[in-house]
């Protein structure tokens, strides 16, 4: 069925776009269930895997390590690695990654999809982006919060999710050479933008 990955920066319309791009081409969107399956092989919450999720934070390792063995499903222990880094999230995100790929396929916002899935010649590798300024106003007229607060939100989102793909893939999530599609997706009606991405998939074989 194929894999799209949606890499979107703050207000460019990530969170709108992936899910409908799945509902037009029939396949299933990937995003919650990603950090709760990650949250299962690393024995934690699904809140911790959450809260980790495309950070390059410390705070899961420590809570791993504290752990210090979880139950094995088929009976037994399995100790976990005395000093867990954050590799091993990183890691099992690429594995459910891998695995969705190699399944039932998908709609995938975030997880650095691009950079996981770059070789694979049934994916489709999107980026959404946008001028800041553009961005911003778009976020206040579609979430209705004030725009001093947006505005931090989104300064702090983008700084985010550029370290995560900084320093685990040492490049520039932004660079359009990682992606077949760039849209702004500020400048065109979302819906727009899902005709685009729909029909760019359905070119490459992908989805109903």
């Amino acid at each position: 069925m194929g894999i799209v990955t949606v890499s979107a920066s703050y207000g460019a319309g990530g969170p709108e776009v992936a899910p409908a791009v799945a509902e037009r081409l029939g396949l299933p969107f990937h995003d919650r269930a990603i950090p709760a399956r990650v949250a299962g092989r690393l024995g934690v919450s699904q809140d911790d895997a959450e809260a980790n999720d495309e950070r390059v934070l410390r705070g899961l390792w420590r809570l791993v390590a504290s752990l210090g063995a979880m139950p094995d499903p088929v009976g037994g222990v399995v100790p976990l690695p005395p000093q867990p880094d954050e590799r091993a999230y990183r890691e099992q995100t690429e594995r459910v990654l891998h695995e969705i790929a190699d399944g039932a396929g998908g709609v995938v916002l975030g997880r650095a999809g691009a950079m996981v899935l770059r070789d694979r010649p049934d994916a489709l590798h999107v980026r959404l982006d946008g001028p800041p300024e553009a961005r911003l106003r778009a976020a206040v007229l579609r979430y209705g919060r004030p725009e001093g607060e947006l505005r931090q939100e989104m300064q702090a989102n983008d700084r985010t999710r550029e370290a995560y793909v900084r320093h685990f893939y040492r490049c520039d999530p932004a660079a359009a050479r990682h992606y077949h599609v760039v849209v702004d997706g500020t400048a065109l009606p979302l819906d727009a933008v899902v005709d685009v991405v729909v029909t760019a998939a359905r070119a490459r074989g992908i989805g109903g």
